[in-house]
């Protein structure tokens, strides 16, 4: 089996997770693509293959070196995960292959065209074959790409004793995509000094920064009477909810802000009269902002407070995950042994900060330093996702370099 066929056989099983479960995985259907995936890292000849009762799979590639020499080389791993977004559906997908991508629109399915207009990115992979939808679901790069690459990494390593590696762990885990994906992950059972999410877009990708995140909930309650003997007495929720949402920063939306800036973003609102429900999410890569920021939103809080009364807006912030540069930044090693890879298989690096997160930001936080490289996709959480090849081959020999030369770390 090649990656292609490895990718395109995951694509047929629909792993979208579920914001709205309180299980373990959010969905029942992901641990049917989890008990086939244990089956096949079985299959490929990996070793202390597992998985545990909430999905996540563990499984190890052994060292090919002497015993003295493999004593001084870290055990590294590489994690992906396997649920899809709950934005769009990932049932019955349907994917196709554009050989030799010329650079005009395509054609996904009878009144559905992908711009190059819309989707620039694609003139950026002419010449090369992608992988496309049909244009009624996503396609499930977003992780399954990733997947596929780690697999092929480690058949390829079993299948050339020549190139020389330590201990190598994998680790495939449900929920990502709710945010819940590093909630469950045993640490301490992968048992390793360092790790990668392949789970970036772009060909050459590398991320080691993210968001600090967090989310705000608030509640406004009003008093509803009838409006025609209102004066004096109606407090109308969902009036006060518009106040609230403009004390806010307008300037400072995920539709007005790129790069490092950071955000407020209403995510949902329901109100009547009577009470008013506010959802945000709060982002920044700066710690000190980020901490003004959901101060902030306690303050708006107190001011309508001291205007409307005690207790007529409660706002709860929790946070969510923080930036694992604070993490990585005393550990660069594991960065400059990915650029050192990169340039050794002829792909352009692209450091950027993540404007999200990824489970390796909690992973860094739970004591496993874990950057994130490119597993290839683009457009993800939709029907215009697509993954060339040519990417998906150059993120597994990435894989496979990074093992050989950690090998020789500290040489």
């Amino acid at each position: 089996m090649n990656i292609i066929d490895r990718f395109l056989n995951y694509t047929k099983f629909d792993t979208q997770s579920s914001e709205e479960s309180e299980t373990v995985p959010s969905t029942s259907k992901q641990l049917v693509f989890a008990e086939y995936l244990k089956k096949e890292l079985e299959q490929e000849g990996l070793e202390e293959v597992e998985m545990d009762e909430k999905g996540y799979i563990y499984a190890t590639l052994p060292s090919n070196m002497s015993r003295a020499s493999d004593k001084k080389v870290p055990t590294i791993g590489f994690i992906s995960h396997y649920d899809t977004s709950p934005d769009c559906s990932g049932a019955n997908i349907h994917p196709s292959i554009i050989s030799n991508y010329d650079g005009s629109d395509i054609q996904l399915s009878e009144g559905i065209v992908m711009q190059t207009q819309v989707f620039p990115e694609l003139l950026s992979h002419q010449g090369e074959d992608l992988i496309v939808t049909d244009g009624h679901t996503l396609l499930g790069a977003d992780d399954k790409a990733g997947i596929a690459e780690i697999v092929e990494a480690m058949c390829y390593l079993r299948q050339h004793q020549e190139i020389k590696h330590g201990k190598i762990r994998v680790a495939f885990n449900p929920d990502e995509e709710i945010g819940m994906g590093a909630h469950h992950f045993d640490v301490e059972k992968f048992g390793c000094q360092w790790a990668y999410t392949m789970d970036g877009g772009e060909l050459g990708e590398l991320e080691f920064e993210n968001f600090n995140a967090a989310g705000a909930k608030i509640t406004i309650k009003g008093v509803s009477v009838h409006p025609g003997y209102a004066k004096g007495k109606m407090l109308n929720a969902s009036r006060l909810a518009m106040e609230f949402a403009a004390m806010l920063p307008a300037e400072e939306t995920p539709e007005t802000t790129e790069g490092y800036q950071g955000f407020f973003h209403l995510t949902g609102m329901q109100t009547s009269t009577e009470q008013a429900k506010l959802s945000y999410i709060i982002r920044d890569h700066d710690r000190q902002k980020f901490e003004a920021r959901k101060r902030l939103i306690k303050q708006c809080a107190e001011q309508m407070n001291e205007k409307y009364g005690e207790g007529t807006v409660v706002a709860e912030v929790n946070d969510q995950y923080y930036n694992m540069k604070e993490k990585i930044d005393p550990q660069m090693h594991v960065i400059d042994l990915v650029l050192h890879a990169m340039q050794e298989v002829g792909i352009s690096p692209k450091v950027k900060p993540i404007r999200g997160g990824t489970d390796g930001a909690q992973l860094s936080f739970k004591g496993l330093p874990c950057p994130n490289i490119f597993a290839g996709g683009l457009n993800f959480h939709g029907p215009y996702e697509f993954v060339p090849i040519q990417s998906m081959q150059k993120a597994m020999s990435l894989i496979v370099k990074i093992c050989e030369l950690t090998a020789n770390y500290g040489d």
